[in-house]
């Protein structure tokens, strides 16, 4: 039972990191720039959400469209995959992380179909998208790591 315990929390901790790792550097550091792998986030998701009130149409219909959500819902994939030699050693861990992203990807859906809901309980992520800094508050499913490290900026 203790195990199981044990990898159900260290691939909870695993995933918020690894969201606001992935979040902060690969999606705002490198790819910032037009034209690489991952620029679709800020060249698509940030400035379709900015320029409609935090609605991401993209979220909308078909989720396996080449588009923001679509290419979000594939790096996803792709996480899981890679992880997926987890399950024969640590299951529970390989769990957690599959409904980390499950829990990932419809939070992130809904904040960006319906600000209002967002506002109420995604702040920090509403903040991340509609503040006039958009290099803070990397965490979607909480604020926890931006806490931590200090990226977390409160706009109200």
């Amino acid at each position: 039972m203790a195990s199981i315990v044990l990898q159900i929390s260290i691939a909870w901790i695993y995933s918020h990191i690894a969201e606001y790792v992935i979040h902060r550097f690969v999606l705002h550091k490198f790819a910032a720039k037009k034209g690489r792998i991952f620029s679709f986030h800020w060249y698509g998701h940030h400035s379709t959400a900015r320029l409609n009130g935090f609605i991401d149409s993209s979220y909308f219909g078909n989720p396996f469209k080449i588009n923001s959500a679509g290419k979000e819902l594939f790096a996803l994939s792709s996480i899981i995959l890679i992880h997926l030699p987890l399950v024969f050693y640590f299951p529970w861990a390989f769990a957690m992380m599959c409904a980390s992203s499950a829990s990932y990807y419809y939070l992130h859906r809904k904040s960006h179909r319906n600000p209002e809901w967002a506002m109420k309980n995604l702040r920090w992520h509403y903040d991340h998208h509609m503040a006039l800094n958009q290099n803070a508050n990397y965490g979607v499913r909480s604020d926890i790591i931006d806490r931590v490290v200090g990226t977390r900026e409160y706009t109200r």
